[in-house]
């Protein structure tokens, strides 16, 4: 295992001078320590001081510098906003982090782009400037603790450690037993994110009052008009998903408490939520109908939201409802969970959509391609009964694929175009599959996913307590962490066994590396100077850490003594 020495570089007083002098190991550390104690002063219902403990937060430097390296980071890293501005050099983000400041900060309006949607409409999105963007990320780090400490126990979206599979396993615990709930709620909001009331935010969201309000009022640009915004949230904005669980949090706690423990109990009441979509389950068609459903517009109603009324209905769970991509249902009393028609036929769709559009290029990059695809959609449905799905699935592939092999060979023999295009693998046939030459002069087969040879293994469903900003919680959102990395890593082996070496940690600046950070394979030795794939030669380092090696001249190792660190060059 690989321990890296302190690192050096910075101005004697130990405040870096440049992007990449940042010792990253202790500002995530700073701030940290400071959530915990802002969540500690939530659980406490001291308010006083979780406003006190905010402020100092958001005017910390290591704030700054992990909400600067947030939006350069993900995904949206190369989306500007309307000032065309992007922060893709190291000068610009230090420019950027000494300039993140609250006085003086007036945002800019968002940028309108819209995204398809699979029931064929159109998604608006808001596109704040990165300035905002990372205005937003810096306060979200301050809210974060507080959404995480108040949020109903089992409301999964957009939240730490959470997903859809924790969401469904609930959903499996409420409607699996012979004495289940027998009617379910399904629910959805109309236009959640575009309704939301802002004077309800800023009266109830725990966090700067005169920010918050600048930002729900900086109206949107399309087609080169200023639109002003008086309702919702811009989906779009880093913040915005937890401002949407905060207006949404209560619905679970409220609604039990409205009824009484013991009568909510008896009526089967519970309430599983992602995001905006919701289910409850209850005792009886005419409870839900008549009682819980009128409580629910209401408790909507001040929040400037209503349920959608073509998507909102009571149903029995022999009759079955989709969820998340899944459908719920009942079959002789006993409860099966299997991907939803509706995301079956999207998903195909899709795939049909990346093989018509790519009837020219090379099988390989088709291969290339399509993998990730099928691979992140059979892991989605890995927890359910899919192997059904998947095994049809694979059969109309092979159908498109089969028709894209003869196209491109119209003048020669079925056997001819099979030979060329399919292979023989293990103990399946007609693999869509070839073989290329490597860099080093080797062959490599490259294959279709198979989504057929995805096991089916269960999900372990997060505690509905579970508070990542509570020191007591530690171990088990380490151990969760690792378990979810290990299940995401286990199909890429020499990145699982480098992951499992560095204890999930990275080795310059030994934080953790998840989903969410990302990370790069390293070689000690550069590949150019001769250095091989082994794994002697590998180590896993975030992004960020991984600029910083290179920026400052540093290199890892991993000498024979359980001993080691880096040293500049």
């Amino acid at each position: 295992m690989l321990v890296p020495s302190q690192l050096a570089g910075s101005a004697p007083s130990g405040v870096p001078q440049h992007w990449h002098d940042i010792d990253w190991c202790r500002v995530q550390q700073n701030v940290r320590a400071m959530q915990i104690r802002i969540a500690k002063a939530c659980r406490e219902g001291n308010w006083r001081r979780v406003k006190a403990l905010q402020r100092m937060l958001t005017r910390s430097r290591s704030a700054r510098y992990l909400a600067i390296r947030r939006v350069t980071e993900n995904q949206g890293k190369r989306t500007a906003g309307v000032d065309r501005v992007l922060w893709d050099t190291p000068d610009a983000k230090w420019k950027a982090a000494n300039g993140l400041k609250r006085h003086g900060y007036k945002p800019r309006p968002l940028r309108r782009v819209f995204i398809p949607k699979s029931n064929g409409k159109e998604r608006p999105l808001g596109i704040p400037t990165m300035t905002d963007r990372a205005m937003q990320a810096l306060y979200l780090l301050a809210l974060a603790p507080i959404a995480e400490t108040t949020g109903d126990p089992n409301s999964y979206g957009f939240r730490i450690e959470r997903s859809t599979a924790d969401a469904m396993g609930q959903l499996f615990v409420c409607l699996s037993k012979k004495a289940s709930a027998q009617w379910v709620l399904e629910a959805d909001i109309k236009g959640c994110f575009d309704h939301i009331n802002h004077d309800w935010l800023i009266e109830n969201v725990p966090t700067d009052k005169e920010i918050l309000r600048k930002w729900l009022k900086a109206g949107v640009i399309h087609k080169g008009q200023l639109q002003a915004t008086n309702a919702g949230t811009p989906q779009g904005g880093i913040i915005s998903p937890t401002l949407a669980n905060l207006v949404l949090d209560g619905l679970e706690s409220q609604l039990k408490q409205h009824l009484g423990v013991t009568k909510a109990k008896k009526l089967k009441i519970n309430v599983v939520r992602y995001a905006d979509d919701f289910v409850i389950t209850g005792s009886s068609k005419e409870m839900l109908e008549n009682e819980i459903k009128p409580w629910v517009e209401q408790f909507l109603a001040v929040r400037g939201l209503q349920l959608s009324l073509e998507k909102t209905h009571v149903v029995h769970i022999d009759e079955g409802f989709d969820f998340l991509g899944w459908n719920f249902r009942k079959y002789g009393g006993k409860l099966l969970i299997k991907p939803a028609k509706k995301n079956v036929k999207a998903f195909y769709r899709k795939v049909k959509e990346v093989i018509s559009t790519n009837k020219a290029v090379k099988q390989e990059e088709l291969i290339r391609l399509l993998n990730p695809i099928l691979r992140g959609w059979a892991l989605y449905h890995q927890p359910v009964v899919a192997k059904k799905a998947y095994s049809r699935m694979d059969h109309q592939i092979f159908q498109a694929l089969w028709r894209w092999a003869k196209r491109r060979h119209p003048n020669k023999s079925l056997d001819w175009v099979r030979e060329k295009y399919f292979q023989t693998y293990e103990n399946r046939s007609w693999v869509f599959a070839t073989t290329v030459i490597t860099e080093s002069g080797g062959k490599e087969a490259i294959r279709l996913y198979a989504l057929e040879a995805t096991p089916i293994e269960r999900h372990r469903k997060i505690s509905g307590d579970f508070n990542p900003f509570d020191p007591s919680m530690e171990e088990m959102g380490e151990a969760l962490r690792m378990s979810r990395m290990l299940g995401k890593l286990k199909y890429r082996k020499q990145i699982l066994h480098l992951f499992q070496s560095q204890k999930g940690l990275c080795v310059l600046c030994k934080s953790p590396i998840s989903r969410e950070t990302g990370w790069h394979d390293h070689h000690i030795i550069y590949r150019s100077q001769g250095g091989g794939d082994s794994l002697d030669n590998r180590v896993l380092l975030h992004p960020i850490c991984h600029q910083q090696l290179h920026a400052r001249g540093l290199t890892v190792y991993k000498p024979a003594p359980p001993r080691g660190g880096f040293v500049k060059t």
